[in-house]
């Protein structure tokens, strides 16, 4: 009960996050208001340096870290361009594909099988997807197609920290993040810098304050129960986006995107069920 209710404060912060990047950044390039995020958010590493010097990472692992924080500075360009044209919803929704394309990445890449029962799984994700987009029944905008793309390169990014986080302390992988994206997104704000005011340098330091918030509670609930538990509380967060984008956004809410949604929600929730079981027959094998 504890996870479960530290996923449901995890949902409210990360579209609490959406929300004011959707009020505070909307005339600021999606690169420049990226990059104001995490610069801002420096600060919160300060307790991580010393654990950092400690770990003496390898040249290859130096390598990985960058690799990912490239992928990941890219996704957050796109997921800040999609917030400001796709309905709150829509980029909840969406952004819900990213445990299916880090599936498909594990069995690419990392080796893992892909038993019948997960490729049955995948599909009904990309259904999902499918009824959220509609293609060929409504119009897709450009924010539609970032935020596809944004998706794919949070896998990227949380398929590196999987392989890392197994080599290194988790305090390590955070830091290492934050220092990666803030370096790789400052040439990017550069080209299509403005000065921003103070009213929006204030609202991407909130952006940081809730973002962190959001990861320190979603660390608590995944040590306080097993992702298969904590899994499926998260299509709250989709009923979270719907409320907010209709009261504060005037977006109306559609219902094919929250079916898509949940269509999707339960896909993931049933490849993290089934994680959790293999780990647990692996378990007992080894014993």
């Amino acid at each position: 009960m504890r996870a479960i209710a530290w996923m449901v404060a995890t949902g409210i912060l990360f579209v609490a996050v959406t929300a004011t990047v959707k009020h505070g950044a909307q005339d600021l390039p999606a690169a420049e208001s990226a990059f104001l995020r995490y610069v801002l958010g420096i600060g919160f590493l300060i307790p991580m340096l010393k654990p950092l010097k400690k770990a003496n990472l390898t040249t290859r692992q130096k390598k990985l870290f960058w690799i990912r924080g490239f992928a990941h500075s890219l996704a957050i360009i796109l997921w800040f361009h999609a917030m400001t044209r796709i309905t709150i919803a829509e980029v909840t929704a969406m952004n819900y594909m990213t445990p299916i394309y880090i599936t498909i990445g594990a069995a690419l890449f990392l080796g893992e099988r892909l038993a019948s029962r997960r490729i049955l799984a995948i599909a009904a994700g990309f259904l999902g997807a499918l009824i959220i987009l509609r293609p060929g029944f409504r119009e897709l905008t450009d924010g539609h197609f970032a935020m596809i793309g944004a998706a794919m390169l949070f896998a990227v990014s949380y398929l590196t920290a999987k392989r890392m986080a197994d080599e290194v302390a988790a305090v390590v992988v955070v830091a290492m993040l934050s220092i990666t994206v803030t370096i790789c997104l400052l040439p990017f704000a550069i080209a299509v810098w403005q000065t921003p005011t103070m009213m929006q340098v204030f609202w991407m330091f909130v952006v940081a304050a809730l973002a962190t918030a959001g990861h320190y509670t979603m660390t608590l609930a995944f040590s306080d129960a097993p992702v298969s538990v904590t899994q499926p509380v998260v299509f709250l967060q989709l009923v979270w986006s719907v409320l907010t984008g209709a009261i504060f956004f005037a977006e109306p809410a559609d219902g094919w995107v929250v079916l898509g949604g949940a269509v999707i929600v339960a896909a993931t929730t049933f490849i993290a069920i089934r994680e959790a079981m293999l780990r647990h027959q692996n378990k007992e094998t080894r014993a």
